[in-house]
């Protein structure tokens, strides 16, 4: 049956074997200092300044703090620990990984046994003591590094945090109207540790996907949450075979893509990125494996609902409030297929899938509802205009669940309500 090692082997150990190592602490000290320099290449440069001085100073309390818990073994090492958490979080600050600290602990802990046994022989400490004595050496070592783990853990967290934080402020700085100087940008880039590159593109995802998004796409882009939603900078959006990286990195998740533009124009990139976004979600325009805005630059702009457009759409559209929902529906779907086919009744008729007679009985109809706006250039763009509005508008209920009750095959109408009679 295996043994479990004890968590802390120096509790078992006598007092008195701190006394034949203590005054070997300094021999040791430097033997350990110049054997890490020759092994380490890292730490092959002289122990100066700060990095010298930390180096330095964790070896001494290492050997210092391990004599203590021979003597006392309660006395714990809270006061002494922080040095080792210090060295892992400037192991971080070098922008180096563990693997050279780690290095120079195990090459301490060799030394220091050497020099130890050497010791406890020269004491006549029995086989049993010295077994032990190499299991505390080694025990005690784990913890320091351990401890070292730690600090690089948490220095690393909060490096990432800042990052975040300053990345955040970036995307905030570049979404602001008016925008801001090219300085300010260039500034706020700096601090969040990005190339600003001469030209970008955002894009737009759920910001529950945002995680998924930024892991897919190349490591040069910046995402943050912004308003309730994944907003990613894409860096040379139009590069040499970047689109088709782009969008194969995106396959399978919703998002929208705005046009490429500069620091100055990224909200004018983001606006319609969302609003495209906002669009594919309501089902007002058909998404493929990657939704771009210029693509539906048209419809965007009916989206958008400004002003004018809804006054345009409320005076033009007038005329169908009288007839029935689904009456209004086919009327209005059957203005803008007139429109789309210069009025010529077998072309509409074959792109609503109905019988010619049907939509010669739908335009006389419409010129009853319409008089004179048929015919009027100026009229005829700006009913064009409200009917592509409502058009990119989300299907109604009713249409979602009997859409084929909206297509036309016969249907009963009678002149109040804008229904049609039966044809042959």
């Amino acid at each position: 049956m295996t043994k479990t090692l004890d968590a802390e082997p120096w509790r078992r150990l006598s007092p008195a074997v701190a006394d034949v190592i203590e005054p070997e602490l300094a021999p040791i000290t430097g033997e350990i200092l110049e054997s890490i320099g020759r092994e380490v290449p890292e730490y092959s440069r002289p122990l100066e300044g700060r990095f010298g001085h930390g180096v330095r100073t964790g070896v001494g309390e290492a050997l210092r703090q391990f004599v203590a818990l021979i003597r006392d073994p309660d006395a714990g090492r809270d006061l002494g620990r922080e040095v080792y958490v210090g060295l892992g979080r400037g192991e971080l600050r070098q922008g180096r990984t563990l693997d050279s600290l780690q290095a120079a602990y195990r090459v301490g802990a060799r030394v220091a046994w050497r020099r130890i046994a050497a010791a406890g022989h020269r004491a006549k400490l029995d086989p049993e003591n010295l077994t032990l004595l190499a299991e505390s050496i080694f025990a005690y070592i784990d913890e320091l590094s351990a401890d070292s783990v730690e600090g690089y853990a948490t220095a690393q967290s909060e490096t990432e945090e800042l990052r975040s934080r300053r990345r955040h402020e970036l995307v905030e700085l570049m979404m602001r109207d008016p925008a801001p100087s090219p300085d300010d940008v260039r500034a706020a880039a700096r601090a969040a540790g990005w190339k600003l590159p001469r030209k970008l593109a955002v894009l737009a995802c759920e910001e529950e996907e945002l995680a998924s998004v930024v892991r897919r796409l190349p490591s040069d882009v910046v995402g943050v949450a912004f308003d309730d939603l994944g907003c990613v900078l894409i860096p040379d959006p139009t590069g040499p075979g970047r689109p088709k990286e782009i969008e194969k990195a995106l396959e399978g998740i919703s998002t929208a893509l705005g046009p490429p533009a500069n620091s100055q124009d990224a909200r004018e990139s983001w606006q319609l990125a969302k609003t495209a976004l906002h669009a594919s979600a309501a089902g007002a325009i058909a998404n493929g494996r990657l939704l771009k805005a210029d693509d539906h630059l048209g419809a965007l702009l009916l989206l958008e609902g400004s002003t004018t457009a809804r006054r345009i759409a409320a005076h033009r559209l007038s005329a169908f409030d009288s007839l029935t929902p689904k009456a209004r529906d086919r009327m209005q779907e059957t203005a803008l297929a007139y429109l789309n086919h210069h009025g010529n009744a077998v072309a509409i008729a074959k792109a609503l899938h109905l019988h010619p007679q049907t939509v010669r009985y739908r335009i006389a109809r419409l010129r009853e509802l319409l008089p004179n706006q048929l015919d009027d250039p100026e009229s005829r763009f700006e009913l064009e205009i409200a009917l592509r509005m409502r058009a990119h508008r989300p299907p109604s209920r009713e249409a979602r669940t009997h859409p084929r009750r909206l297509r036309g095959n016969v249907r009963n109408t009678t002149s109040q309500t804008g229904d049609e009679t039966p044809k042959p």
